[in-house]
């Protein structure tokens, strides 16, 4: 019966989230960074400049990104600087919500692949080892479609993107208490 009462919980929130994230005429700019209407490149927020060529030369003569690094990625994602280093989203605990410190970090990641529309990205969904198994698989999917809705309402075309959910399944920390708890509850961003 729990399990029930937690699945339909899980169900409703992820239907309104949905709802929510599928109007055209009201987005919420807390979502996209401001940078739905045109702040896409606010140099505040993303260390990139001002979009007009000035971008100290992360941008080939193309306005791609530069060379591939050795992971098949460009030595942006290696920089510690550049928000785009950054892969992995984190969440509150029972929560689908980015936390406030990333949303500049999905904000440049959408960026780059908007810059890069043959470029395809995977959200992976984890959570903590709290709750049940089927619990944590819905938590980290309605993660993952969260960052997924975020990437989209920046302009990211949804064929570059796909949705797994892990649940508990692949820790990034193994302990059991609330710091290891923090490290799980999050998506991966995988190119």
């Amino acid at each position: 019966m729990k399990f029930t009462k937690t699945l339909a919980i899980v169900a409703i929130i992820s239907a309104l989230t949905l709802i929510g994230c599928s109007s055209d005429e009201e987005k919420d700019a807390s979502l996209t960074d401001g940078s739905l209407n045109g702040g896409i490149n606010d140099a505040s927020t993303n260390g990139f400049g001002d979009g007009s060529g000035a971008n100290g030369g992360r941008f080939g003569a193309n306005g791609k990104y530069g060379a591939k690094g050795a992971n098949g990625l460009p030595p942006e994602f290696s920089d510690p600087n550049n928000p785009l280093s950054k892969r992995t989203i984190y969440f509150m605990l029972d929560s689908s919500q980015v936390q406030q410190d990333f949303i500049p970090v999905i904000a440049a990641h959408a960026r780059y692949l908007l810059a890069n529309p043959s470029q395809h990205i995977v959200l992976e969904g984890n959570g903590d080892e709290r709750g049940s198994r089927e619990y944590n698989i819905a938590l980290g999917e309605q993660r993952s479609k969260t960052v997924a809705g975020m990437l989209k309402a920046q302009g990211v075309s949804e064929s570059q993107l796909g949705i797994v959910s892990y649940g508990e399944e692949k820790p990034m920390a193994m302990g059991h208490d609330e710091s290891s708890w923090e490290l799980n509850r999050r998506v991966e961003l995988a190119y």
